[in-house]
């Protein structure tokens, strides 16, 4: 979408571009206690839109995407993750509620114990049958596409 600002230094007419924002979420694998398939670590957020939501945010500028996949696993869960891979990218204008956000989706893993911080009421891990049906944005989307493509036999 564009619209038409006015040049101060010269008044001619200027193209204004409105863009989405670009995001991360990532894809916590974790080892859970009783030995079966890794855990997805969730949050629950702390700021609307609320619910359980994979962690995940925007991304500053002069950063990659994978720096920002990165800080936001450690911003929201306190864990520090090792991206294993990029799952897809996800661009439907009314996944976000705020406004049109374009996500990468990586997958990662991490060892230790989830604490919430920053954006993040609480975290907790999640099998493939615990998962809440109602996620944040398009996160079930996004995980329904997680457990078809890269965990069949969960």
């Amino acid at each position: 979408m564009k619209n038409h600002l006015t040049c101060p230094r010269c008044g001619g007419s200027v193209e204004k571009y409105r863009n989405p924002f670009p995001t991360v979420d990532i894809i916590i694998e974790i080892d859970r206690a009783d030995g079966k398939a890794p855990g997805i670590v969730l949050i629950e957020r702390k700021n609307p839109p609320f619910g359980w939501a994979l962690p995940g945010g925007f991304v500053d500028y002069g950063e990659s995407l994978e720096s920002a996949a990165v800080r936001e696993a450690e911003e929201e869960t306190s864990l520090q993750v090792n991206l294993r891979y990029q799952l897809g990218a996800y661009s439907d204008p009314g996944r976000d509620p705020r406004f049109h956000t374009v996500t990468v989706v990586f997958v990662a893993s991490a060892v230790g114990e989830p604490k919430a911080a920053d954006d993040a009421a609480a975290v907790r891990v999640f099998d493939r049958d615990s998962v809440p049906i109602q996620l944040a944005f398009d996160h079930d989307k996004i995980l329904q596409d997680y457990f078809e493509k890269c965990r069949p036999e969960d």
